[in-house]
């Protein structure tokens, strides 16, 4: 699917942010370099061992087991949990975030017709600007307006939704969500917009 594919009424776009506008991965596994680098200095822990589990539990049992295993295969104290979690709110990334070539065109489009592009994102609101911080937007930053759906209520409630169409002046109509979830899904549908998943633009 293209932009050219999107109903041309459309005037304003919100994009969830992890895995919809660049792979999360990026930011988490230069998040564990650094936790191991950070291990292996604090607790002699050997850095490579430890970044080798961290993405091999990743990838088979998703980032949520990440710290239990490490704890249960390391034997590392329960209070390095503390520095795992700030790490990923403070972390200063060494390479930049990589938008989804597709989606970095797609933006691009939307800037391009003069349309508006809001990102609407779960989580730790620290956590995603943290993100955000780090995206190497191609210029696009300017003409972004991000919403932490945290400082309302987290999706699939809807309170951002109402914010953002009446602080833009904007109507249900005039709206597309891209996401990539069942709640991005019923987020959109409680709001009474419009939802398209991201793999329409990425497969």
């Amino acid at each position: 699917m293209r932009y050219s594919d999107i109903d041309p009424r459309k005037q304003a776009f919100i994009f969830e942010l992890d895995n919809v506008l660049y792979p999360e991965k990026d930011f988490l596994f230069q998040v564990y370099y650094l936790f191991a680098s950070f291990l292996d200095y604090t607790a002699q822990i050997d850095a490579a061992a430890a970044v080798k589990l961290m993405t091999e539990v990743y990838n088979e049992q998703g980032k949520d087991s990440i710290f239990p295993v490490l704890q249960s295969r390391f034997g590392i104290d329960a209070k390095y949990e503390e520095n795992f979690n700030n790490l990923q709110i403070k972390a200063q990334l060494p390479l930049p975030l990589l938008l989804y070539p597709q989606m970095l065109a797609l933006l691009q489009e939307i800037v391009v017709d003069r349309k508006k592009l809001f990102i609407v994102t779960d989580g730790n609101p620290a956590k995603q600007l943290n993100k955000i911080k780090f995206t190497e937007w191609n210029g696009l930053d300017k003409y972004l307006v991000c919403y932490f759906s945290e400082e309302f209520k987290p999706k699939p409630e809807p309170d951002v939704i109402h914010q953002l169409l009446r602080d833009h002046n904007l109507v249900r109509r005039d709206l597309l969500m891209i996401g990539n979830s069942e709640t991005d899904e019923l987020a959109a549908t409680a709001g009474g917009i419009d939802y398209l998943d991201v793999m329409n633009f990425l497969s």
